[in-house]
């Protein structure tokens, strides 16, 4: 870790310009009894990702969009905390593509892979940030844990509890887009029971979301598909758990200290997210706010 006057000079710059960056968030540093200390390794990968250019070539800020994965209890966050952010839902790899961009400042990720459904290797998410070669300076959030699972006709009337169900009793399955997560889901799961995306009966063209999946499911337009108990419940639809996923926020180091994702850290550490993920159901709160990542 170095002092301010060391931080400086191993930098090449004066301790005043040093202070404005601090002030806009836009350099790795933490304050320690009163003292603001940076460090070294940060600040190595903070110069390499050319966030140190000549005047008049700073790369401009993404906009206060948070792009990715569509959830309930996110959405009523942004509303709620001022943060001044808005939603662009288009799955979970289009969110962080837009944050590569830099026409994000942020995504709402759900990854899933084999050995994170089959309980074993590295968190999902955690694997694909740090795999990510655009993403050295990523730091990954969290947010909540949501249950994801099988939405169902309400009543159930074809009695399926499961995905073997729906393959062998040729059931209409609503689908996500590739690249969203509960796309992501399918295929594993669909490994798991030795069968392929075209041995389902699938309800064309695929939902944007699964608020968009729901409603195909309760207008009778399919039998089923997957997405939150949130969803479901919203839509007045019957659930079958499949299993608790993380649900995480995704961004640049130097996006995090921005004062829209500070207001939106600062909100959901309120005892009113936790009232708001009860009414909503088929969430957990505690990994909200927590550093889960720094690259």
């Amino acid at each position: 870790m170095l002092t301010t006057s060391e931080a400086a000079d191993y930098l090449r710059l004066g301790e005043r310009k040093l202070y404005e960056l601090v002030a806009e968030g836009a350099i790795p540093c933490t304050k320690v009894t009163g003292k603001w200390l940076f460090p070294r390794d940060e600040l190595d990968r903070w110069m390499l990702s050319g966030l140190m250019r000549p005047s008049g070539m700073m790369t401009a800020d993404p906009p206060l969009i948070v792009g990715g994965s569509q959830d309930a209890l996110l959405e009523w966050c942004l509303r709620e905390s001022g943060s001044g952010l808005a939603t662009l839902v288009e799955g979970t790899e289009s969110g962080v593509g837009r944050v590569l961009r830099g026409e994000a400042i942020a995504a709402a990720i759900h990854f899933h892979t084999d050995n994170e459904v089959n309980g074993s290797g590295e968190d999902a998410n955690v694997a694909a940030v740090r795999a990510m070669a655009g993403l050295h300076d990523a730091a990954l959030i969290g947010f909540v844990r949501r249950e994801q699972g099988l939405l169902l006709a309400p009543g159930n009337p074809k009695n399926l509890t499961g995905l073997a169900d729906v393959l062998t009793r040729g059931a209409t399955m609503a689908v996500r887009q590739p690249g969203a997560g509960a796309q992501m889901l399918l295929d594993v799961l669909l490994k798991q029971h030795g069968a392929k995306p075209k041995d389902l009966r699938r309800l064309d063209p695929p939902c944007l979301t699964g608020p968009d999946l729901a409603a195909a499911i309760r207008a009778g337009e399919a039998d089923c598909g997957i997405a939150t108990r949130a969803a479901a419940k919203a839509a007045g639809l019957d659930f079958v758990p499949l299993l608790w996923e993380n649900f995480d926020l995704v961004m640049r180091q130097r996006s995090y200290f921005k004062p829209a994702l500070q207001a939106l850290m600062g909100f959901i550490s309120k005892k009113r997210l936790r009232q708001r993920a009860t009414d909503l159901t088929g969430y957990d709160v505690s990994p909200a706010g927590t550093v889960r990542f720094f690259g």
